[in-house]
C-alpha cells in the first residue's frame, strides 16, 4: 500500500498539467453562465436604481451599482508581489507573482425573493512561481497568495440563514481557512502561515481544502447570544482526489475536481467576544479531526513485515495510523485605543495549536504579535504589523534523521522552523494599498539539507518585498 504524502506541495518550480478538456470546458462554461446571468439580471433591473445612489469605484455607467441594489455584487482584487532574498535560502535571486480574483456575491432574497439565501463563487487568475519554492524551501510560505500559475475555481457555494441570522447553513465547494483558526491581526500580515497556519496545510491530506484549492463540503454557524459564536464543519479530506500522486495544484489545477475521496475532515470552533474596559477582544478555541490513512513519521515495514526505522535500506513502506487530530487556541485582543477613536491604536494576537506527533510533520505551532491602525497621525488608515511564527517539527522526524545521520555522517537533523515579519500597510487610495515587507525565516524547511549539499542545512533567509493591492 503506497503511503500517503501529506506535505504542502510546493507551488513554484514546477510546471503544472495542463487541464483536462472536460475541465476546461467546466471552467469556462461556467463562469460564463454565472456572469452572464449577473449581466443579463443587472441590466433587466436597471429601473430598481435609486437616482441618488452614489457611484462605485469600478462602476462603469452605473451598471455595478445597479447589480447591487438587485442584490448581485461583483468583486475585483488585484494583488502582486517582488520578493528577493538578500542573504541566506537556496540561493539569490528575485521573485514576481500575482493574482487576480474575480467574486461574485448574490442575494438571493432580492433577486428571487429566497429569504435569507445568498450564493458565492470565487475564481483566481495566478501568475509567477513563489519565492518559498524558489528562492527560500521553507515551511511558513513567504507569501499567501503563491500557487501555481493559471486560472481556478475556488469556492462554490450557497447559503441559508434562519432565525434572524442566529443560523446559518453553507453548502457547496468550501475552504477551511475561509473562517477556521483566523486571527484578524494576523491577516494583515505577508506570510501564508499568518493566514492559515503550517499545523493545518502541512499535516492535512494533500494539504486540506485550504487555498488555493476547496473541497465539497457542509458548514454550520450558531450565534445563541451576540458574543458567542459555534462553527462547526465536514469537508472532503482530498481535495486532488483518489488518483493524485503529484502535487494537488498538478492534479486538480483547475480546481473542478470536485473530490469526495480521501475520508473527512471534521472541524469544530467555539468564539467568544468581549469589550473589556472598551477594548474588543475575539477568543476561539477549536479541533479538527481527519478520517484516513496517516504515515508514520519514523517507523516503517520492511519485506518481512519488521517494523524498522525509515532510515533503513530494508524499509518498504511507513507505518499508517488511522485518522488524525490537532486542537488549537486564537486570541486577538485590542490592548489600546485612541482617545475618541475607539477603531484607531495598538492589538495583539496569539495563536497555538498541537498536533499529534508521531504521524504529523508539524506537531506544535505558535504565533503572535502586535498591530497599530493608525500610528501617524495623518494616516488612520495605515497598519504597521509585526509578527513571529514558530511551527516544530516532529520528534518522531528528528529522531529519522538522526537514524539517517548515522548512516550517513553530517546528515542535518530537523527541528523547527520560525519567521519574523515587519510590514507597514500603507492604504494610499481606498481602492489602492501599498505593502512593503521584511521577513527573516530562520532554519527554511525546518533545518533541511541544501539542494546542492546534503551535508549542510539551508541557511537562514533575508528577504524583503513589495505587496500591491487593488480592489474594486
Amino acid at each position: 500500500m503506497t503511503a500517503i504524502v501529506r506535505s504542502r506541495p510546493r507551488p513554484g518550480g514546477r510546471l503544472a498539467r495542463r487541464p483536462t478538456a472536460l475541465a476546461a470546458v467546466t471552467l469556462v462554461f461556467g463562469l460564463t453562465l454565472v456572469f452572464g446571468l449577473t449581466l443579463v439580471f443587472g441590466l433587466t433591473l436597471a429601473g430598481r436604481a435609486s437616482a441618488g445612489d452614489a457611484p462605485l469605484p469600478g462602476d462603469p455607467g452605473g451598471l455595478r451599482s445597479t447589480l447591487q441594489t438587485a442584490g448581485v455584487d461583483i468583486g475585483v482584487n488585484f494583488v502582486g508581489e517582488t520578493f528577493g532574498t538578500l542573504q541566506g535560502g537556496i540561493h539569490r535571486g528575485t521573485i514576481d507573482e500575482g493574482r487576480l480574483s474575480l467574486a461574485l456575491d448574490v442575494d438571493l432574497d432580492k433577486l428571487t425573493a429566497w429569504k435569507g439565501a445568498s450564493a458565492h463563487a470565487t475564481v483566481y487568475e495566478i501568475y509567477g512561481h513563489g519565492p518559498s519554492a524558489n528562492l527560500v524551501g521553507n515551511i511558513l510560505d513567504v507569501s499567501g497568495i503563491e500557487a501555481l500559475p493559471g486560472p481556478r475555481l475556488f469556492t462554490l457555494w450557497l447559503e441559508q440563514k434562519l432565525f434572524d441570522d442566529r443560523l446559518s447553513v453553507r453548502i457547496g465547494q468550501l475552504a477551511m481557512d475561509d473562517e477556521f483558526m483566523i486571527s484578524a491581526n494576523a491577516a494583515n500580515l505577508v506570510n501564508a502561515s499568518f493566514g492559515d497556519p503550517a499545523i493545518n496545510y502541512s499535516n492535512m491530506i494533500a494539504g486540506g481544502p485550504i487555498y488555493p484549492v476547496a473541497t465539497p463540503g457542509l458548514r454550520v454557524a450558531l450565534s445563541p447570544r451576540d458574543d458567542l459564536k459555534l462553527l462547526a464543519a465536514v469537508f472532503s479530506a482530498d481535495p486532488g482526489g483518489s488518483n493524485c500522486t503529484d502535487g494537488v495544484q498538478i492534479c486538480d489545477p483547475s480546481g473542478t475536481t470536485f473530490s469526495f475521496s480521501g475520508g473527512a475532515l471534521w472541524i469544530g470552533e467555539l468564539q467568544y467576544q468581549t469589550a473589556l474596559e472598551g477594548l474588543p477582544g475575539t477568543y476561539k478555541l477549536g479541533i479538527w479531526r481527519e478520517t484516513g490513512a496517516f504515515a508514520d513519521q519514523h517507523f516503517g515495514l520492511d519485506t518481512t513485515g519488521a517494523t524498522v526505522s525509515l532510515a533503513a535500506p530494508s524499509a518498504l513502506r511507513p507505518l499508517e495510523h488511522r485518522d488524525d487530530f490537532a486542537a488549537y487556541g486564537v486570541i486577538d485582543q485590542m490592548l489600546w485605543h485612541q482617545p475618541g477613536t475607539p477603531d484607531l491604536g495598538l492589538s495583539g494576537f496569539l495563536r497555538m495549536g498541537g498536533a499529534m506527533p508521531d504521524r504529523n510533520l508539524v506537531s506544535f505551532y505558535a504565533d503572535g504579535g502586535l498591530s497599530w491602525k493608525g500610528l501617524l497621525p495623518d494616516r488612520p488608515d495605515d497598519i504597521a504589523v509585526i509578527g513571529i511564527a514558530y511551527a516544530r517539527l516532529s520528534p518522531a522526524a528528528a529522531r529519522l534523521d538522526r537514524d539517517r545521520a548515522a548512516l550517513d555522517p553530517g546528515f542535518p537533523v530537523r527541528d523547527y522552523e520560525s519567521v519574523v515579519e515587519l510590514s507597514y500597510l500603507a492604504q494610499v487610495r481606498p481602492w489602492l494599498s501599498l505593502q512593503p515587507d521584511l521577513q527573516y525565516i530562520i532554519h527554511p524547511g525546518g533545518n533541511v539539507p541544501n539542494p546542492d549539499s546534503r551535508s549542510t542545512p539551508i541557511r537562514n533567509a533575508l528577504l524583503v518585498g513589495l505587496r500591491t493591492t487593488i480592489s474594486f
